[in-house]
């Protein structure tokens, strides 16, 4: 017993427990110098966590700099491209009202109604079936979104969703607003959520522009002369404007064919399609157009001398011109430029097929739309009503 006490009382273990000590009290001085290193302010310390010689010390104008930069980037910028596109789009309003201000100045009205009047059956019709197929041409724009997004929803409810919200959207403008708030509103009883009809209206927009730069670009290129004598541009210009536009297609094909794209909008990030969808779009956005394009040809007075890919041009950049301007569905912006644009010896005849154009391209789907949703909604009450009556009636059972 008393050699073990002599043992711990050794010098040996003295020593242990000295180096113990030591290397405790040193831990305890290494916490102590990390806590008072956190304490102190950022500018006072280098990376590795050192004190920063004073000649490395940020400038305060320096930062005083860079603060006035970030805010410029973060809340002058945004509002200064907002401000500037709104400018643009009332100078391309108030340029196109002065236009059709001047267009039709000398048009009587009286001969319009008379030209309106002498329209045929089989002009009317053809226009109608056209419009039809453009509608059905743009179902498919949610459709390819839905697959996008691997959503397994209904093709009638993809597609009342799409015709109603491009109905709504084409005669009230704002379609960034009014198509995504008719489409969540069909979109929700299935659980699609807000953020994936964002996605849904992002491509959808996407489909949109392929189609419109689409049949822009090969048209200045293949009508170059024609175009030539509308735009007061020399051919070699159009076909370089056609093939610069169908360049950007096709960086864009590439681009998104070459890995998975995303998009960031408003703080979510929203995926692109990739090469196969990107032609299905590509097409199917061509197809709307062209259908679209007919129902006006084919309402178009006799005296019209221009060919169906020249007046496909011509009608395409009037619509883009409306989109610019940010009226609903291009009113005023729209008929101006075909009628500055298209050839004829009778303005009266030229408006009339315009005016008939917009009663049957957007007015009637509208109101197709609002009955189609209104026959909808009265259903699904009613069905509601029934489970209710339903649920009762077995309860008192």
């Amino acid at each position: 017993m008393n050699g073990r006490r002599e043992a711990r009382r050794s010098p040996l273990n003295s020593a242990a427990r000295r180096r113990i000590e030591e290397a405790y009290s040193a831990h305890i001085r290494r916490r102590i110098e990390e806590k008072a290193k956190l304490k102190r302010p950022d500018s006072d310390l280098s990376e590795a966590g050192v004190e920063a010689p004073a000649e490395e010390k940020p400038n305060p104008d320096q930062g005083a700099g860079l603060d006035l930069l970030t805010t410029a980037r973060r809340y002058i910028a945004p509002n200064l491209g907002k401000a500037l596109g709104g400018v643009a789009s009332l100078a391309v309003f108030a340029l196109a009202g002065f236009a059709l201000a001047s267009a039709i100045s000398s048009v009587k009205f009286s001969d319009v109604r008379a030209a309106i009047a002498a329209m045929s059956a089989e002009q009317i019709f053809a226009a109608l079936l056209l419009t039809a197929l453009s509608y059905v041409a743009l179902t498919g724009y949610d459709a390819l979104a839905l697959r996008q997004l691997r959503l397994h929803v209904p093709y009638r409810i993809a597609a009342l969703a799409s015709f109603a919200s491009y109905a709504f959207s084409f005669n009230l403008g704002f379609p960034v607003v009014t198509a995504a708030a008719v489409r969540y509103w069909i979109y929700a009883r299935v659980g699609v959520t807000a953020v994936q009809v964002a996605n849904i209206t992002v491509i959808a927009g996407v489909t949109f522009w392929l189609g419109m730069t689409s049949v822009v670009g090969v048209g200045l290129m293949a009508r170059a002369s024609e175009l030539g004598a509308i735009d007061k541009l020399p051919a070699f210009l159009n076909f370089g404007l056609g093939l610069a536009t169908c360049a950007g297609i096709g960086y864009y094909v590439v681009w998104v064919s070459l890995r998975r794209r995303r998009v960031r909008l408003r703080g979510h990030f929203f995926e692109l399609p990739g090469l196969a969808p990107t032609g299905g779009q590509t097409l199917l956005g061509v197809a709307d157009l062209c259908c679209a394009a007919a129902a006006l040809y084919a309402l178009l007075p006799h005296d019209v001398d221009l060919d169906f890919a020249t007046f496909v041009s011509v009608y395409v950049f009037a619509c883009i011109l409306g989109v610019i301007s940010h009226a609903p569905g291009g009113i005023g912006v729209f008929e101006a430029t075909m009628l500055n644009a298209l050839p004829s010896h009778s303005q009266e005849s030229l408006l009339a097929s315009l005016l008939l154009f917009r009663v049957i391209y957007y007015f009637l789907p509208f109101i197709f739309a609002l009955a189609l949703l209104g026959a909808d909604e009265g259903s699904r009450r009613w069905n509601s009503l029934r489970e209710t009556i339903a649920r009762i009636l077995e309860t008192r059972e």
